[in-house]
């Protein structure tokens, strides 16, 4: 897949500008867009791209975005938050509940919403690349508001790739573990993980998971199949 014009949410840093950096220097024409203007600003002219300010949370933002720039042939809908907590479930504050779906699910659902009409339409091949998490994969015990988000990021990916089947629009899912970025500073290099996303949108894949991690997505599904009570992921050796 030929990849000409493309779409980054979450484009001032981490991830999102790590998919902006490699896309512009593989040729294309990228348009950065991140809530953060002045950041966004920056990058975008460090890399040699386009910025356009967007608020993924806000449907009304995101059709702008869409309504800006040309038809994309790659829109990677990147943007999303941890939250102030990662505990339990009912120590996390109704507006962190609030806060992190509106960013982490809403930006994936306004998203295709303002996108992917004008990718049909066009009727060119084209590529959503979705970032989720392993959080979304798998579950541990706590995880707050992010975990949940994510697993129904994951959710949000398959029915799109589902309701996609049969035409010239794929969907990927990106489910890395920590990754060295604003949101931690421990984990791979987002280059690294940028290259391994785009990888596998070229090559058509659905997931892109970390190595070592698909036993133990397996055993998920498997006690899940099976009604048995959950217990936490083994980590990798």
């Amino acid at each position: 897949m030929k990849i000409t014009n493309a779409v980054v949410t979450g484009a001032a840093g981490g991830i999102g500008r790590a998919l902006a950096a490699r896309l512009i220097a593989e040729g294309a024409r990228v348009v950065l867009s991140d809530i953060d203007a002045a950041a966004l600003t920056e990058t975008a002219g460090e890399l040699g791209g386009s910025a356009v300010a967007a608020d993924v949370s806000d449907a009304g933002s995101m059709e702008a975005l869409a309504a800006a720039v040309p038809v994309p042939d790659l829109v990677c809908l990147n943007a999303g938050i941890v939250g102030r907590d990662l505990g339990v479930p009912w120590e996390v504050s109704a507006e962190d509940w609030a806060r992190v779906f509106a960013v982490n699910v809403g930006g994936v659902s306004n998203g295709l919403r303002a996108f992917v009409p004008r990718m049909l339409a066009g009727g060119r091949p084209g590529h959503i690349l979705i970032t989720a998490s392993l959080a979304g994969l798998v579950t541990f015990p706590a995880g707050g508001a992010y975990a949940a988000s994510k697993h129904a990021v994951v959710a949000l990916a398959e029915q799109a790739a589902l309701s996609l089947a049969g035409t010239p629009i794929g969907v990927t899912l990106l489910c890395p573990a920590l990754v060295r970025t604003g949101m931690s500073p421990e984990g791979e290099d987002p280059a690294d993980v940028a290259a391994g996303a785009l990888a596998a949108v070229r090559a058509g894949r659905f997931t892109v998971v970390p190595d070592g991690w698909g036993g133990e997505i397996e055993r998920r599904a498997r006690w899940l199949a099976s009604g048995t009570q959950p217990t936490p992921p083994n980590l990798p050796e």
